[in-house]
């Protein structure tokens, strides 16, 4: 395939599932990364996992990816927040009939359901371990020529690259950014007693430490923990021995596990945040981290991007149904005001959260727990919370009400 519908510029989580639900809708897709699958899809490349949140989950399933997901999926069932391990947690479960309020996933897992997905899709061509050498946004359409000779078109170009997408930098699409004073520890454990398929997110002031649950394997239970660190504990927290970490961790968690270990590959991310002003240009939409990143603390990074896809579908599905080229001006524009608000008062509410909960002393501590027993006791306000966490606030995308457009 030399010509598509759409070109996108990065197979990560977030490329791939666009890919797929555009197939889903009929529309063909020509992705284009440099990356080794070998690589990517190695047990140790990533030791992350992601909380996919409901709305997200919906689109998986319409897409037909959550059925290659179900056997590695934990649901969640419940999130508790908590200032510390003091008391006055605030506790999320869905209401009868609802489901879970989302399913946790390791991330190796995630990426090769989807990469399987979209290789598999008759309407989309993956091409791995390739490069873009020279991009041509022309008013006729874009022209990439690859690295190995070929020359593809199309009339729209999606950048999925990430956090440092060179084409969103060529493009001149400026992005507000920070970083903040911590990384993220990232493993897994096993515990001796049940998660029960609660998350937890204990608030301390140097940063949240995350208890997400996975699915039970031959060594009995266990979790993901995102544990969020200063930049000047890390390089000893990742040089502890697996024993030294567990004793800290137990700290942390407060012992309601029981016994912990042992322990899974430890991995250490820097935290930021970016958000671009516009995520559209002359032929161009940025999706996932290439337009914003946010702070992992309400674990909405991948769901941000999966609505961005379920969104730029519905407008390029309608605009084709409707005989407009798919790099109109028009188009773009529906999707950049779609996803603006959304993104903006997502990235803003992570960034608060982070700085909130980042205050030290006794009256911080107690205002906090004050604010989070309030929200326990209003009803309407916690509802309120969790349509936001599951992605079913505002104008919903059809695929995230798990409709095909």
């Amino acid at each position: 395939m030399d010509t598509a519908d759409v070109i996108i510029l990065g197979g990560g989580l977030v490329g791939s599932a666009l890919a797929v639900a555009l197939d889903t809708h009929g529309l063909t897709a020509i992705v284009i990364d440099i990356a080794d699958p070998a690589v990517i899809l190695a047990a140790g490349f990533d030791g992350r996992a992601s909380a996919i949140a409901g709305a997200p989950w919906r689109m998986l399933q319409a897409i037909g990816v959550a059925d290659r997901l179900a056997p590695f999926a934990c649901p969640i069932q419940g999130i508790r927040v908590s200032d510390g391990l003091e008391p006055g947690a605030l506790d999320f479960e869905p209401e009868p009939g609802d489901g879970a309020l989302g399913h946790m996933v390791e991330n190796r897992k995630l990426r090769a359901a989807l990469f399987e997905a979209a290789s598999a899709a008759p309407n989309v061509d993956v091409r791995m371990q390739t490069r873009a050498v020279s991009i041509d946004r022309g008013a006729a359409g874009v022209s990439v020529t690859l690295d190995s000779g070929a020359v593809i078109k199309a009339p729209l170009l999606i950048a999925a690259e990430g956090r440092n997408s060179p084409t969103r930098e060529a493009a001149g699409l400026r992005v507000a950014r920070w970083t903040y004073d911590n990384a993220a520890i990232v493993t897994s454990l096993h515990h001796e007693r049940s998660h029960e398929n609660i998350a937890f997110e204990i608030f301390y002031p140097d940063g949240p430490f995350a208890i997400l649950p996975l699915n039970d394997d031959e060594q009995g239970h266990r979790s993901c923990i995102v544990w969020s660190v200063t930049h000047d504990q890390a390089p000893g927290m990742m040089k502890l021995s697996d024993r030294g970490w567990l004793a800290e961790a137990d700290k942390r968690i407060g012992g309601f596990l029981g016994k912990l270990g042992p322990l899974g590959h430890r991995m250490s991310y820097p935290l930021g945040f970016h958000h671009a002003a516009k995520i559209v240009s002359d032929r161009l939409a940025l999706v996932g981290d290439a337009a914003h990143g946010i702070h992992p603390i309400a674990g909405q990074g991948v769901n941000v991007g999966f609505r961005d896809v379920a969104t730029l579908v519905e407008v390029l599905v309608e605009g084709k149904r409707s005989g407009l080229d798919l790099g109109d001006p028009q188009l773009l524009a529906r999707y950049d005001r779609w996803r603006s608000l959304d993104t903006l008062m997502v990235s803003v509410a992570t960034d608060g959260l982070t700085r909130l909960f980042g205050i030290p002393g006794k009256t911080a501590n107690a205002v906090r727990r004050m604010g989070l027993s309030a929200v326990q006791r209003v009803p309407p306000l916690k509802r309120r919370f969790i349509a936001e966490a599951r992605g079913e606030s505002g104008d919903v995308p059809k695929l995230l009400q798990g409709i095909t457009v």
